[in-house]
């Protein structure tokens, strides 16, 4: 049984190309950091000691660590962000040039 071929045709041309970092490695990252930041804030400021002046509750150091966590994560994040916009807006000033080939297949029974 001889089975149709299909028909192909292929374009060449020339197209330029950027590297670009990956965001969410860097919001990973960045969160990263934020958690060790978190944890080495709570470690080195130790406010677990006296009762808060606003509440008067004496807070144990994992909800401290909890409390400055929720800062320095989306913190991290940011920064983490900022620094992959900074680095896409100047490695990203260099292109290349390629060359590309389009190809475009046809059916000969459609």
């Amino acid at each position: 049984m001889d089975s149709p071929t299909p028909e192909s045709r292929s374009d060449e041309s020339v197209v330029r190309t950027r590297r670009a970092p990956k965001y969410g490695v860097f919001a990973v990252l960045g969160a990263m950091v934020g958690i060790v930041a978190a944890l080495v804030l709570t470690t080195v400021f130790n406010g677990t000691d006296d009762p808060s002046r606003y509440t008067e509750v004496e807070y144990s150091t994992g909800q401290v660590f909890g409390f400055v966590l929720l800062w320095c994560v989306p913190a991290g994040i940011a920064i983490g962000m900022l620094v992959a916009l900074i680095l896409d807006r100047t490695v990203g000033r260099r292109t290349q040039q390629v060359r590309a080939v389009h190809e475009l297949t046809e059916d000969p029974e459609d």
